[in-house]
């Protein structure tokens, strides 16, 4: 992705979360300059991986395969080993109109997804099997905002504003905004998208960055060059 489509990307984001009237922490506007003069006092910022997050997947086509995210909080991997501190992260997300967050898994996280306004969240989703992969036999069993209900496997759940459903680790899942864009909420145990992330198909958690322009914020994938981030912890 070329940095110009993520600098816009990141505004016209922000525009559509303070349509919902939902506004980002203070951070979030912070420029790369204003992170580096920060530098010791945002470690928690940085070695939890918060912040702006915009993904292709590695695949070059942000419109059809791609996902916008903002951690708002968010553990380190130690809070989650130890069970200790920060055990617990929150997102906001943006999943355009037919725009697929591919198909995949987690290994320790539980996560709600919730449908924060907008259009329709369509999620599909199948169940592990014993060694962990997609089991495309099996049936679903998922809660949605506390009930406990059984999926076909790969039938589509559709949530409306204000409803949400309940992964657990092992539950595959892949979703995008049907008849229009949504807002969407995560609130989960801690985050980890550098080893927490299981695909079905062999691509990339983050997108491959082209600097063809300054950015405008640092997406939690720069720290390492520009903050000199360690690699504890994320999402």
């Amino acid at each position: 992705m070329k940095r110009s489509e993520i600098n816009q990307i990141i505004e016209n984001a922000d525009a559509f979360i303070r349509s919902f009237g939902f506004i980002l922490p203070p951070f979030a506007y912070w420029r790369p300059d204003d992170m580096q003069a920060r530098r010791a006092d945002i470690a928690r910022i940085i070695e939890a991986r918060m912040g702006w997050d915009i993904t292709d997947y590695g695949q070059g086509d942000f419109a059809n395969l791609g996902l916008f995210l903002f951690t708002l909080r968010n553990g380190t991997a130690a809070d989650r080993t130890q069970n200790t501190g920060f055990c617990y992260a929150e997102k906001i997300m943006i999943s355009r109109q037919d725009q697929i967050s591919p198909m995949h898994r987690h290994v320790f996280k539980t996560e709600d997804i919730i449908n924060r306004g907008g259009a329709i969240l369509a999620l599909e989703m199948f169940e592990s099997g014993p060694d962990g992969k997609l089991d495309r036999s099996a049936p679903v069993p998922v809660t949605t905002d506390g009930q406990k209900r059984l999926q076909k496997p790969g039938e589509v759940l559709r949530l409306n504003p204000g409803e949400s459903v309940t992964l657990c680790p092992g539950n595959w899942h892949k979703f995008w905004g049907e008849g229009g864009d949504v807002l969407i909420g995560e609130v989960s145990a801690v985050n980890d998208d550098l080893t927490d992330n299981i695909f079905e198909a062999p691509i990339g958690r983050f997108a491959d960055v082209e600097e063809d322009e300054t950015p405008r914020h640092l997406l939690v994938s720069d720290y390492d060059k520009y903050l000199g981030s360690n690699k504890e912890g994320g999402r």
